[in-house]
């Protein structure tokens, strides 16, 4: 079955592209910092996080909707842990709403909470999809032990990556499967065979995973990731680090 990968476009020729790995995750983290700490009611400073963000998006040549669609995926979630803030939150009532015997009453001061949590939410997710989708994963996951992270984290993340697609494979079958043999039936029935399922892919699964370690070990694995290239530091990823420091403090010291 074809699968959405989130470095499909990795492999353009762009200078953000271009850039080392190290450097980008440096640049990543810098911007999230300026964005938690940033003021809620800068809103000029969130308006010119949201352009720089976009600036660097056109200068990867990567499709502006295929960041976009993949961002808007994870706003509910945001939504589902924060739309309850504004009806909770003592302050200053801005207005309220009736349901049958229940009142709720919204404030000022829970609007501002929700709108900051939104926004920077939105804005650092935005950031690390643009971060994974102009770089290899390869390369990204060899960046992070570069750059000293926990080698069990890296190691993690490379596999949940790599088999997360053999397991959907895996759950399409049985999916196909149990289509083909419960025509009809009643409800209850298919939520039995459901939980028979997750049952059968969680132990195989577990299954794939002892046979890929023993199969890793007798390769020799020793816990690193390897890359055909090695990273070299040149002095336009100085440059880079060094304009976007400087822009992000700008951006700063005007919304201020």
């Amino acid at each position: 079955m074809k699968h959405a990968y989130i470095d499909e476009h990795s492999n353009i020729d762009s200078y953000i592209h271009r850039l080392d790995p190290r450097i980008k995750i440096i640049c990543l983290v810098a911007f999230i910092l300026f964005v938690i700490f940033t003021r809620p009611t800068s809103f000029i400073t969130f308006a010119l996080y949201g352009v720089l963000i976009t600036v660097l998006i056109l200068l990867s040549k990567i499709p502006p909707g295929f960041i976009l669609k993949r961002s808007l995926v994870i706003i509910p979630f945001v939504l589902m842990a924060a739309i309850f803030i504004p009806f909770f939150k003592k302050g200053e009532v801005a207005g309220g709403y009736s349901f049958g015997t229940l009142k709720l009453t919204v404030t000022y001061d829970g609007l501002m909470i929700f709108w900051n949590i939104l926004v920077k939410a939105y804005l650092c997710i935005l950031s690390m999809i643009f971060l994974v989708t102009s770089t290899k994963l390869s390369d990204f996951l060899k960046a992070l032990e570069k750059l000293r992270f926990p080698s069990v984290f890296v190691i993690i993340l490379s596999f949940m990556y790599r088999y997360i697609f053999v397991v959907q494979d895996e759950l399409m079958k049985m999916r196909q499967a149990k289509e083909a043999r419960s025509i009809g039936g009643s409800r209850w029935l298919h939520v039995k065979v459901l939980a028979n399922m997750i049952g059968v892919l969680f132990m195989r699964t577990y299954e794939r995973g002892e046979s890929v370690y023993f199969a890793m070990c007798s390769r020799g694995f020793d816990g690193k990731i390897k890359t055909m290239d090695d990273f070299q530091l040149k002095m336009k990823d100085f440059c880079f680090l060094l304009i976007m420091i400087g822009v992000l403090t700008g951006i700063r010291i005007l919304g201020s």
